[in-house]
């Protein structure tokens, strides 16, 4: 049930998208005693997002867990996750330890399902309104701080009065822009086409990831028998790769190794690109406004972490604010520490993808790191928490770690050759074989 308004406020929080992100946000809100607006600009209750790696990590799965979508999921057909990833030393193929728990793991599916589930999950949250068809363009302002929005309506202009404002409207944010929020952009050297289809089975169920170096494929199973394929390769190529673009895709994905059987399968998706997708990094605070999601940081599609961090970021401001939202509690002191842990969690991520996005080929300490999980197992584990953002870049290169890798290489130094990588150009490709 809703709270009695407060004075000056027709809500609590005002909440630009209704995509992952802000149906979250609105959810964990509400139901702290919060009263939300939710505002999507498309008037379409089935809305979603095009291109998306449509995988959420495991480190964002108790946030699944605590909305309640779980069930929901695996009754969609949401795949569990989990990968496997060749580098030029052969695969990284994590596996659950013999006397251990089971790996973690997220889902995998489409925007398609997901969003308009989780975003009717919160417009049947009491103290959540839904407002469709709502477009955010400008900001109310009082004494120095954001106090609600105007929006564009089916019914004409509209002020919305609240005691926060949050932006959960992408990396195209118009809130961040309106509130005046300082951002960095940094180049992505690379550029990304992806496709769906239908009948495209990957070796063991598992989302496969090429490091070609400094090219890169993935595919990620998804729900009703849907697999994603995508290649993400140096921007040096995308003028003769857009020549023939479905020639070209195609023929990327059959020279990979243990490439999947791409020409028996249906593709059910045009074939859509990110040609300029640079990853931004804004201040996600301001008094009275809050960014999560893409709206406050946007990662490299290539790691698919977007979804993931869009729940985890919406469930770390519900703790730091939902008090004061209410009015029982400190707004810009909730806000400092939102701003804060978000920084801390998601910043060295951010860092270590501006500088992969440089299009190069691993670095030292990655090809240490990435030949030794190649070759042992509890390698191999350590890598599947990192990437699944369960641990930070301080635990996944801890001198304990390295150490572990050192040992393992050393193991195998003077031995045969490993693996050879395969190297792409314009379609076609040549082995090329390296040692450890």
């Amino acid at each position: 049930m809703n709270k009695p308004e407060s004075a000056g406020h027709d809500y609590d929080v005002v909440i630009s998208g209704a995509g992952l992100a802000g149906s979250a946000a609105a959810i964990l809100l509400a139901r702290r005693g919060a009263r939300v607006a939710l505002l999507e600009r498309r008037s379409d209750p089935a809305a979603y997002k095009v291109v998306c790696t449509h995988s959420i990590h495991a480190g964002a799965h108790p946030v699944l867990d605590e909305l309640g979508l779980v069930p929901a999921l695996e009754k969609a057909g949401a795949i569990r996750n989990h990968s496997r990833w060749y580098t030029r030393w052969g695969w990284i193929e994590p596996r659950a330890a013999p006397t251990g728990p089971g790996l973690p793991y997220g889902y995998n599916i489409r925007r398609s399902v997901l969003d308009p589930l989780i975003r009717s999950h919160a417009e049947g949250t009491p103290g959540v309104d839904l407002l469709l068809g709502h477009h955010v363009t400008g900001l109310v302002r009082e004494t120095g701080r954001t106090v609600g929005v105007r929006a564009s309506t089916p019914q004409g202009e509209r002020e919305i009065r609240a005691r926060l404002v949050v932006g959960a409207d992408g990396k195209d944010s118009a809130v961040a822009k309106l509130a005046g929020l300082p951002a960095r952009s940094y180049e992505n050297d690379r550029f990304a086409y992806l496709a769906q289809f239908r009948d495209l089975p990957l070796r063991g169920g598992a989302d496969h990831a090429w490091f070609l170096e400094p090219d890169m494929a993935y595919g990620f199973s998804n729900d009703d028998g849907v697999t994603v394929i995508a290649v993400v390769l140096d921007k040096k190529r995308l003028p003769a790769f857009r020549e023939d673009l479905e020639a070209s895709f195609l023929d990327f994905v059959r020279a990979l190794p243990e490439a999947p059987a791409i020409d028996s399968a249906e593709r059910i998706t045009k074939i859509v690109g990110m040609v300029n997708y640079p990853l931004i990094t804004r201040k996600p605070t301001a008094p009275g406004v809050a960014l999560i999601g893409d709206a406050a940081l946007t990662g490299d599609p290539l790691w698919g972490v977007g979804c993931g961090w869009a729940l985890q970021t919406a469930k770390w401001l519900e703790e730091a604010v939902a008090s004061a939202v209410t009015g029982r509690g400190d707004l810009d002191g909730s806000l400092v520490v939102y701003e804060r842990r978000q920084r801390r969690r998601l910043r060295p991520h951010q860092h270590l993808a501006i500088d992969f996005a440089k299009a190069r080929p691993f670095n030292r300490i990655e090809r240490l790191m990435f030949s030794a999980a190649a070759r042992d197992e509890a390698m191999a584990r350590h890598m599947h928490r990192f990437a699944s953002r369960l641990i930070g870049p301080l635990r996944f290169v801890n001198p304990a770690t390295l150490a572990k890798a050192w040992a393992v290489n050393l193991k195998h130094r003077g031995g045969s050759r490993c693996h050879p990588r395969t190297s792409h150009t314009r379609g076609h490709s040549t082995v090329i074989g390296e040692r450890g």
